[in-house]
């Protein structure tokens, strides 16, 4: 199956640029091109996309903004969003997950690394720059966040506390695991179970915790107090 993929970037000439490496491929296809949010989420829903590459800074509506309006859009339920930026080390990184996004990547990111995170997106399987998950966001959680409200106060843990009374022991443990940054093999070989079984302990967390994917329950974790990030 074709993976439609919709470029969302100010600048013409790296969108060319992205444009060519995806057309290039068997299993992908450029379907649109956006230079502002708000055209990228109209694009979204008219061309059908599978995964946005969406940059963070923009004119008027910027890709933050963008994002959380198609994780909004119970019609653009299936769209995962990549969000590129020029610093992997970015405080709108944390924020582009909360809003919604599947994952990101620095913009000076090899082009296997671009093609791979697409798929990767597509299948809904992995958040994008494990390292990142393990200390970006640990770092930005745990230090409260900037002025502009990065990072979990008392009221956010409860909130998330209630939530995750839901999960079971076993959910519980496979979304610490998660939250480390490790792969369903990974869990897997952890905890002495199949990949099947892990895959399906995820699917029910996300599912309870009202998560689009990994992403989600990475940041959910370091959120509700589950896992407590280390900052070296």
């Amino acid at each position: 199956m074709t993976i439609r993929v919709l470029l969302a970037d100010d600048q013409a000439l790296l969108r060319s640029a992205f444009k060519v490496l995806v057309d290039s491929e068997p299993d992908m296809e450029v379907v649109g091109e956006a230079a502002d949010g708000a055209q990228a989420v109209a694009l979204a829903r008219s061309e059908r996309a599978d995964v946005v590459l969406m940059d963070i800074r923009m004119p008027g509506t910027d890709g933050l903004a963008a994002t959380r309006m198609i994780s909004a859009d119970p019609a653009l339920s299936a769209v995962r969003v990549v969000m590129l930026t020029t610093f992997e080390v970015d405080e709108y990184v944390v924020q582009s997950l909360r809003a919604g996004a599947s994952g990101f990547l620095g913009k000076g990111a090899e082009p296997d690394e671009l093609l791979s995170a697409i798929r990767i997106a597509a299948a809904g399987e992995a958040l994008l720059s494990p390292v990142a998950t393990k200390g970006l966001i640990a770092k930005f959680l745990a230090q409260g966040g900037s002025s502009d409200g990065i990072g979990a106060g008392e009221g956010d843990e409860g909130a998330y506390s209630d939530r995750l009374s839901a999960l079971t022991g076993r959910e519980r443990e496979v979304l610490v695991l998660v939250a480390g940054g490790h792969s369903n093999d990974e869990i897997a070989e952890r905890l002495e179970v199949s990949p099947l079984t892990v895959k399906t302990h995820v699917n029910r967390a996300m599912a309870k915790l009202g998560a689009r994917d990994r992403a989600q329950l990475v940041v959910t974790a370091y959120e509700s107090g589950l896992v407590r990030p280390r900052v070296e």
